[in-house]
């Protein structure tokens, strides 16, 4: 074992080193959207196939339903196709793309006002964990569980349902997708800041929405 790393100490030592040059993330989008642009359809799908998942997930988060989410994320890229050739590139490809599908979902809300998007318990932090009542609820096995989490997921989707557009955007992209601060201020053109403040906020309202249930 000594032996064979000290030849290959030596070899390092005599052999010149060749740096492959590092081709990042973005570099490879940006190389995919100037093929796109320039009229490659199979460029454009690599670029599809690569966040399809991703926006369908975000999409259906704030909707709630699996139909409106693979509609919306089909309109959402066809959208960034048609208007690819305005992509400055001053953005990520990423997040511009994201930014059409959170617009174009915001609007299809503003339509459609009475259903009610599905969150999972799991998905949102809003420091439940310092509340006794609700731990021994979502962690014990029992009947009272069963039908206790059934009535807090309804209460949680209705306490979804009366935050604003932003303030529900904020909450799915942070507390369900994991988005960061930075790239969430990016697809709502603010700074990130106003996303921590819009975050907060939310949780705040989710808490007091949720307390007298919990209690």
């Amino acid at each position: 074992m000594v032996a064979a790393l000290s030849m290959d100490i030596i070899a390092a030592s005599v052999l010149p080193v060749r740096s492959e040059p590092v081709v990042t993330d973005g570099e490879v989008d940006r190389e995919l959207v100037r093929q796109a642009r320039a009229g490659e359809l199979s460029a454009y799908d690599d670029l599809v196939r690569k966040y399809q998942e991703r926006v369908y997930a975000t999409i259906y988060h704030m909707t709630g339903n699996h139909e409106d989410a693979s509609d919306l994320a089909q309109e959402s890229f066809v959208k960034a196709w048609q208007a690819l050739k305005s992509f400055k590139g001053d953005s990520s490809f990423y997040t511009w793309v994201y930014r059409i599908a959170v617009n174009r979902t915001i609007n299809f809300l503003k339509q459609r006002r009475n259903r009610t998007p599905h969150f999972s318990l799991n998905d949102l932090d809003f420091s439940g964990e310092n509340d006794p009542d609700l731990v021994a609820l979502v962690s014990q096995n029992t009947p009272r569980r069963e039908v206790g989490l059934i009535e807090l997921q309804t209460r949680l989707n209705e306490a979804i349902q009366k935050l604003s557009e932003e303030h529900r955007m904020v909450v799915t992209m942070h507390d369900i997708q994991g988005i960061p601060h930075d790239e969430i201020a990016a697809v709502m053109n603010c700074n990130p800041g106003t996303v921590r403040s819009r975050l907060h906020y939310a949780r705040q309202q989710l808490q007091a929405w949720l307390a007298d249930w919990v209690r």
